[in-house]
């Protein structure tokens, strides 16, 4: 199992616009054979910084989600966007050992 966790900071003006994204990337992956979870997190001190959660019960079950029309289009519409480079942190999943 794994999960990615990835950093976004948005330009202030695109938070909403940001979010509204999100939530259609979110909808769909989360119809994707072997995907466990997709969050989406907003930092309470700080809106412009978000965190997106992804986990996926296997690399290729997450490397099939960056291959689907709904994550192109997200990439494509939220580049404009971002204050800075998205950052993408890839972690094992130990605990729970439920899946």
């Amino acid at each position: 199992m794994i999960t990615t966790c990835v950093y976004v900071e948005v330009k202030p003006e695109f938070i909403n616009e940001f979010i509204k994204e999100s939530e259609a990337n979110h909808n769909e992956a989360i119809k994707e054979p072997g995907n466990l979870r997709f969050d989406i997190l907003q930092l309470a001190e700080n809106p412009c910084m978000f965190m997106l959660y992804e986990a996926y019960i296997s690399e290729e079950a997450a490397a099939a989600h960056k291959t689907t029309a709904h994550y192109f289009k997200w990439r494509e519409n939220v580049e404009k966007m971002m204050a800075k480079p998205r950052n993408g942190i890839k972690y094992n999943i130990l605990l729970p050992k439920t899946f």
